[in-house]
């Protein structure tokens, strides 16, 4: 009986302190909930999805502002084509000969004109051949006049019935094998002093030389390539034209073109289409001339610009456009009240910049008071 009565009191502490403990955690739970409600807007006044507006911006009148339209435009509609400078005239200079380099007069960027001496080839052996056929030469010579004096003889003894026509046939014949013999010998020189011509190696064209390739000491074959050379006053431009806007051009057109690094635009004369697809991306080469500007070299990049159908183009002056961030933003006129709206701009025209959204036609933006000033436009 006594024990019961001991046993009361610690179970009411014990139902206490649980009791106690599960309002603690019911109150952190509590808590912990209505932070997150809170954070997340719970507590804010709603409104009706599409009700939100443009912010307004207060003014007293409208008619007192600069005031410009957003207008469509008709603009010309064009296509790039991107391609490489390259000479019109351009010559890789080979050796025809197997000869050791003995002296390289030109080094790359250097100017030249048609004839000016680019390599020099040992030539000892071909001197000496040249020799070897002039001494031929001279026997020939030799030979020869001795064949005709004899059939002058014989035809002067047959004359006088002290030769036999077996003679003067034999006579005669001699006198042609030397005279072919001699022509041979001739010929022979002829050669011998053509290839030592080849042991100077001479500019097919004048212009500028884009690279060597081999030095003094080198020893180079029949056919290898020595000095490359082009005309820097003819040039031209190869694009890489697709398959369907190449059947757009055709030869003798004229077309836009621009040399980016110079920043130089011209208008440039199709010269040639290379009758041939391009199996890989299915588009032709389209080759162009113009006026060159200095300082163009080949392997530089190029534009051309292909003519397509025009097209129409909204455009909103560009004074109105502000930069917010990253948005551009203009002030729309809307009866009494301007409204702020974001707008998706693409290029940049002469009348102004392009609108992809956010605008439409005949609507007024706020200009600034100076632009209104220097276009003399005051408001509307």
């Amino acid at each position: 009986m006594s024990s019961a009565t001991v046993s009361k009191p610690s179970l009411v502490r014990r139902l206490i302190r649980i009791c106690f403990t599960l309002a603690l955690i019911t109150l952190f739970a509590v808590g912990i909930g209505a932070l997150m409600m809170l954070l997340s807007g719970a507590f804010e006044s709603k409104v009706k999805v599409g009700s939100a507006k443009e912010p307004q911006l207060a003014t007293p009148r409208t008619t007192s502002l600069v005031q410009g339209v957003v207008k469509l435009i008709r603009q010309p509609r064009q296509e790039s084509a991107v391609g490489t400078i390259r000479a019109v005239y351009e010559a890789v200079v080979a050796s025809k000969l197997l000869a050791r380099v003995e002296e390289v007069r030109v080094k790359a960027g250097q100017d030249g004109k048609q004839g000016d001496v680019l390599v020099v080839l040992e030539n000892a052996d071909l001197k000496s051949r040249i020799e070897q056929v002039l001494a031929s030469e001279r026997a020939a010579r030799s030979k020869y006049d001795q064949a005709e004096l004899d059939q002058g003889r014989i035809d002067r003894l047959r004359i006088r019935g002290s030769a036999t026509q077996g003679e003067l046939d034999q006579a005669n014949t001699s006198f042609k094998m030397a005279k072919a013999e001699l022509e041979r010998a001739r010929r022979m020189v002829e050669e011998a002093r053509i290839l030592e011509d080849y042991a100077t190696v001479r500019a097919p064209i004048s212009g500028r030389v884009i690279d060597k390739k081999i030095n003094a000491g080198d020893t180079v074959s029949q056919g290898q390539a020595l000095v490359t050379m082009y005309d820097p006053s003819r040039m031209q431009l190869i694009a890489t034209v697709r398959e369907s806007l190449a059947m757009r051009l055709k030869v003798g057109q004229e077309i836009a073109a621009r040399i980016d690094t110079l920043g130089y635009e011209c208008n440039a004369t199709i010269s040639e289409i290379v009758p041939e697809a391009q199996a890989e991306s299915r588009s032709f080469q389209v080759k162009v001339t113009g006026p060159c500007p200095p300082n163009i070299y080949s392997g530089m990049f190029g534009r051309i610009f292909i003519p397509l159908e025009d097209e129409d183009v909204l455009v909103v002056p560009e004074g109105a456009i502000r930069k917010v961030g990253q948005l551009d933003e203009v002030d729309v006129i809307e009866g009494d009240t301007v409204s702020r709206r974001s707008v998706q701009l693409g290029r940049t025209l002469d009348e102004g910049r392009e609108v992809l959204s956010g605008l439409s036609e005949g609507e007024k933006v706020v200009l600034p008071r100076e632009v209104g000033i220097k276009t003399g436009k005051g408001g509307q």
